[in-house]
């Protein structure tokens, strides 16, 4: 039985239910994670993508009435929005669950669940989830992108501009929610392969033992339930562009039938022995620190050396502050849009708060709110509570980042002075390549003059 490709994330303080949920759930889905504490989850879901959530109603002994249940939700919700969840629930609960239901979960079930029931609850679940996504997919391919007048991201989109009338392998880094996606399919937008197909790849979320058949294909018979010759990713993305997000997170051992294609251009199909040449532009994205990764013998330096001929390094927000507030109106205008709200403004305390606030999840994180804020704000002016973020979340972000800045700073610039301005020593005391070590200097504009 072929396994739907899925992220499946079962949340409950129950260790023997966990067990139980996975060991089913695993038959049937690829990725099938587990967790006891719900605000552990809360940053995963900020950080991978995840189809379905099995939620508990109730975590803590005592308190039995499924109200930590639906405050658990609606943060997954929040976070991740086309997330779908299923309450997870005893017979005494099904009032709660209910509830949970008209605020936007897709089902619930009762505990002792019945297995098949569970399965295909889950498997409709998946559906819907992708459903959305490639619903947002569609309704998003033409719309205006805010590229940013920080001159950071300018400096980074007019190489992309240079870059996209070539087909030259380009790698983009960057943290979550930086926008390598966005960036990536403006450079096959603006390149001669535009009329032909963008095909993305998370290579961050694909099941090792899928890995062949979805990128290169599989023939009849190649394995059970190979029923027809299918082609793969590559072979989908002929003539145009393959973006290959995460490949920072492929295990080593599979790096190297990447490689081969990356150099043949061409691909092997599973169960087959032929040539398939693809004319294909390649472009890869991480968020690893991926020279530390060559260095530590994780990640194959041929390999990294074939996919970096360019490389655009994307800046968090918050290192283009002037950003900010120009995105909040980008998406502000779109979700009014969206929602059918006439929001008229934000008051300027709000947009202080906003200018302020760390934003770890980048414009992921600041889209996100913007969408929350817009749904939940009762007049036509947001406020800061609109956004899910109090005046003390925007203090400890502005210290946070103000200290850990001053302190990395400190530090180069004392390894500078004991290795007298050796770029080499300093880089090699730091723990950074040359390459990093160049970056940062420029990042907090210190000058080397020793």
């Amino acid at each position: 039985m072929r396994k739907t490709i899925a992220n499946i994330l079962i949340l409950d303080d129950n260790s023997e239910i966990l067990i139980a949920a996975k060991m089913l759930l695993k038959r049937h889905f690829e990725t099938v994670n587990t967790h006891t504490n719900p605000k552990k989850v809360i940053e995963y879901l900020s950080q991978n993508t995840v189809d379905v959530v099995l939620l508990d109603m109730n975590f803590r002994l005592g308190f039995e009435d499924g109200k930590e249940g639906i405050f658990w939700f609606k943060e997954i919700k929040r976070i991740s929005p086309y997330t779908q969840v299923i309450l997870m629930t005893s017979f005494g609960n099904v009032e709660t669950a209910v509830e949970g239901i008209k605020l936007g979960a897709i089902d619930y079930i009762l505990k002792p669940w019945n297995n098949e029931a569970l399965v295909e609850t889950v498997k409709t679940a998946v559906k819907q989830t992708r459903k959305k996504l490639t619903t947002l997919e569609e309704s998003t391919a033409d719309q205006q992108v805010y590229l940013g007048i920080a001159p950071s991201i300018q400096k980074v989109y007019t190489m992309a501009n240079r870059v996209a009338v070539t087909d030259v392998n380009t790698l983009i880094l960057g943290e979550n929610g930086t926008g390598k996606y966005v960036l990536a399919k403006y450079i096959h937008d603006h390149s001669p392969r535009k009329d032909q197909p963008f095909i993305h790849v998370d290579l961050g979320s694909l099941n090792e033992n899928l890995f062949e058949s979805e990128l290169f294909g599989y023939a009849k018979g190649a394995f059970t339930d190979a029923k027809q010759d299918t082609e793969g990713r590559f072979e989908a993305a002929n003539g145009g562009t393959i973006f290959l997000d995460e490949i920072g997170n492929v295990p080593l051992h599979l790096q190297a039938k990447l490689l081969q294609v990356i150099q043949s251009k061409s691909v092997i199909r599973l169960g087959e022995s032929k040539q398939r040449a693809v004319d294909i532009r390649i472009i890869t994205a991480t968020n690893t620190d991926i020279e530390k990764e060559v260095n530590d013998k994780m990640f194959r330096e041929d390999l990294y050396y074939r996919i970096n001929t360019v490389v655009l390094n994307l800046p968090p927000l918050r290192e283009r502050k002037e950003d900010i507030i120009p995105l909040v109106n980008f998406f502000i205008e779109q979700y009014a849009t969206k929602y059918n709200r006439n929001i008229s403004s934000i008051n300027k305390d709000t947009f202080e708060a906003l200018q302020q606030y760390d934003w770890k999840g980048n414009i992921r994180e600041l889209e996100n709110r913007i969408e929350r804020a817009m749904i939940l704000a009762e007049t036509d002016q947001l406020v800061l509570s609109n956004f899910g973020i109090s005046a003390i979340m925007v203090e400890q972000s502005d210290t946070e980042e103000n200290t850990l800045q001053d302190m990395e700073r400190l530090s180069i610039i004392k390894a500078l002075e004991k290795n007298q301005g050796n770029i080499s020593q300093t880089a090699d005391e730091l723990g950074l390549s040359r390459a990093a070590l160049y970056r940062r200097l420029e990042k907090y504009n210190i000058k080397n003059d020793y």
